[in-house]
């Protein structure tokens, strides 16, 4: 019988989103891929590092039926390594227990075809291009911040899936982001102000956190393993906008922090956030020494 993946969450992971490469890619980077193919099959059998992505990958896996009768999360290495350099990966899922058996290995070429083919949900990669592709294609997509790994526990996060988001560019479209960077934060104001009853548009986000809404009312109300934060520079009276809007889309979000721009980095540690995706790197690199975090590209014009 086909697998077929409608009905679960697919995320594709790259290999360095779920394990520390931070040596192996220096190696490619500056003496090339024979130099990096070599090193690969030398350490064949070392097992790497947890990666940025790895609490997150491994605490959505658990949201499967251990008998495997029940599987809501399908995740599948996507990566631009060959298939020969690819052992030691593997070699590691298998230390770990992780259930991943699917894989795209590609040798250097594109990721975007194969997204779609495997009607991907999210998309965790370090590198640019493909996330960049995954966002106009419209799947949810984060460049993961691999530079700052060793300086948090992969092994303290909740056991309950934390996952933030910033609010425009990322759930929301950047139409209103975009007033505030072209006419200052009284046009931005005063057009929230205004539109304080329109829905905002939807952004490249609102569909996973859709998805992650519907997937928590599966549980009871004392079982539920996922809980989302917003995290946005907004404040009043922006807010208002952003609370009617979830509540037209009837999605679910636990804990909502209008920070108005306050620096988000302690308030991230405090959720204890598995990842945080937000379009600005300034927000990004900052929170990435305390929790995961994703940058989102914005979305290029057709």
């Amino acid at each position: 019988m086909a697998y077929d993946l409608e009905g679960k969450l697919v995320v594709g992971v790259s290999t360095r989103a779920l394990f520390d490469l931070t040596l192996e890619n220096e190696i490619f980077e500056t003496k090339g891929v024979e130099a990096y193919r070599q090193y690969q099959r030398e350490h064949e059998n070392d097992c790497l590092k947890p990666g940025p992505g790895f609490a997150l990958v491994q605490a959505l896996l658990n949201l499967n039926d251990p008998a495997g009768s029940e599987k809501r999360v399908e995740v599948i290495v996507m990566s631009r390594n060959s298939a020969d350099t690819s052992l030691r990966v593997f070699h590691s899922i298998r230390e770990y227990n992780l259930p991943i058996t699917r894989a795209v290995l590609v040798s250097g070429a594109s990721l975007a075809p194969y997204l779609e083919a495997f009607h991907t949900d999210l998309f965790l990669s370090a590198h640019e291009d493909d996330v960049q592709s995954a966002i106009d294609s419209g799947i949810a997509a984060g460049i993961i911040c691999s530079d700052s790994i060793h300086t948090y526990d992969a092994k303290g996060r909740p056991s309950q899936i934390r996952i933030a988001f910033d609010g425009d560019a990322v759930i929301f479209s950047d139409e209103s982001e975009r007033i505030f960077q072209e006419q200052g934060l009284e046009a931005f104001e005063e057009n929230e102000r205004r539109n304080a009853e329109n829905p905002l548009k939807e952004g490249p986000f609102a569909g996973f956190l859709r998805l992650l809404s519907d997937l928590q009312q599966e549980y009871g109300e004392d079982e539920v393993p996922i809980r989302t934060a917003l995290v946005t520079a907004r404040s009043a009276p922006a807010h208002e906008r952003v609370i009617r809007t979830l509540r037209a889309w009837g999605v679910r979000v636990d804990e909502a922090f209008f920070l108005g721009g306050i620096p988000k980095r302690d308030f991230l540690k405090a959720f204890g956030a598995h990842i945080f995706f937000d379009d600005q790197a300034v927000h990004t690199q900052a929170a990435a020494q305390v929790v995961p975090s994703a940058r989102v590209p914005y979305k290029n014009s057709a």
